[in-house]
Order: C-alpha cells, then structure tokens, then sequence
C-alpha cells in the first residue's frame, strides 16, 4: 500500500526533514508512525497524499510511483485514501448526515447510494440518532467519529489518520481507536500518526519510530514503543 524507498526530505532553508528512510505497509496492516515534534511524522503524510515531493528516493502508494503520476492523476489516487485529521474539518453548516453525503457527492454518487451508505455509516460509528446535528452540536469524541464515517464514506482502500486523539480525553481516544481497529479488522489498511505513546502501546500494533527524521526502530511484533 505504501513503500518508501531511501526517502529524503529537505525544506527550504536546508532543514531536512526525513533522511534516507526505507519501509513498506502491506495491504491489510495497522500500522503507527511514531515520534516527538518535528520528527517526520507530518511530512510522510505530506508525501503519501502527494502533497510535496521527495528530495531523493521513491514513494509509491497502492502501486504508484508518485513521481510518475501526473497532477490528473493525483485525484484519483487521493480518493482511494480516507484521512482524518486533530481539527476534524467538519462543515460547519452542514448536518452530520450532510458531512458524509458531501464527501460522496464530491464522488458523484448516485443519491440512492448516498441515502444507502451514510446511515450505515452512522450506524457504524454510534451516531444514528445525530444525523440532523450541526458539529457544534456534538461533543470532540463525536465529531471524530463524524470524521471517521467521512473518510469511510467512498470506501477507501487506506484510513490515514494524523494524530485523530490529539483533541480528545482518553477515554474517547481509545473509543476513535477500537473503531480505526473494527475498520482494520474489515480489510482497510490503517495508519495512524501519532504522538500518543499511551494508546500506541495500549493497541499493540506495528510501530515505525522516528527521530529527528530518521527511521530508528520498526517493531512489527510487540506493537510497544518508549522510544519517543
């Protein structure tokens, strides 16, 4: 799903921001990116969505060279990626029900399919009984699981949440958690940056640390990391 091949990054002024790093994320793993302020973190994220390119070294998501694929191209390959972010991004003046129609809309959808696939997804995410909701009206552990049912909406390949529960108190972490985990556990590749070290070693998943931008530990067995 993801494979980045002796990435390097540099923003301008010379701060690089990643350093020769190498690692794959199979279709089907969840898996966290870990790491202190100024690690990397973001700036894979960056990379995955397209949004910057390497300064060195290959990026490919879902088979793609990122380097090969034209800016029509993009597009296509961000919609088969769901993401979630901190800040939620929720439309302010749109229902909870009109936040997950839109992202199909965007898709074209066909109505029918909308008024399909959205209470499912409410129903997913405990929130059925919301659907008329402005994301004032809901609590922050709310609207993240709003958020969730979004990037679930067109039935994405990957979920690429950045730091979902760095908003939220901890027992609504570890609820948005279980839920990225049941979204897992139906086939969808997940990848989770965080700083979180308390949930990232109560979930017991694949860990890739870094540190100042390089790769320095990937514990694909016991899912624990002190390391940050």
């Amino acid at each position: 799903m993801v494979q980045f091949n002796s990435v390097s990054m540099v923003y301008p002024g010379g701060n690089k921001a990643l350093d020769d790093i190498d690692f794959r994320i199979r279709k089907g793993e969840f898996v966290f990116i870990v790491g202190a302020s100024g690690s990397g973190k973001s700036t894979i994220i960056k990379l995955v969505l397209k949004e910057i390119s390497p300064a060195k070294g290959m990026v490919r998501v879902m088979g793609n060279d990122l380097a090969s694929v034209n800016s029509k191209g993009i597009p296509y390959i961000r919609r088969q990626i769901g993401t979630v972010f901190q800040d939620f991004r929720l439309l302010k003046d749109r229902s909870v029900y009109e936040n997950i129609a839109f992202a199909m809309r965007v898709v074209e959808a066909s109505t029918r399919d909308i008024k399909i696939r959205v209470p499912e997804l409410l129903s997913m995410v405990g929130l059925s009984n919301k659907e008329n909701c402005l994301p004032q009206e809901l609590s922050g552990g709310e609207q993240q699981r709003v958020a969730l049912a979004r990037a679930l909406a067109n039935r994405p390949s990957m979920i690429l949440a950045d730091e979902p529960t760095g908003n939220l108190d901890p027992a609504n972490s570890m609820e948005i958690m279980k839920l990225l985990e049941r979204v897992n556990q139906q086939g969808t590749t997940v990848l989770v940056v965080t700083h979180d070290n308390e949930i990232v070693n109560q979930m017991r998943k694949r860990v890739i640390t870094l540190n100042r931008g390089i790769l320095i530990s990937d514990n694909e067995e016991s899912g624990y990391s002190n390391e940050f």
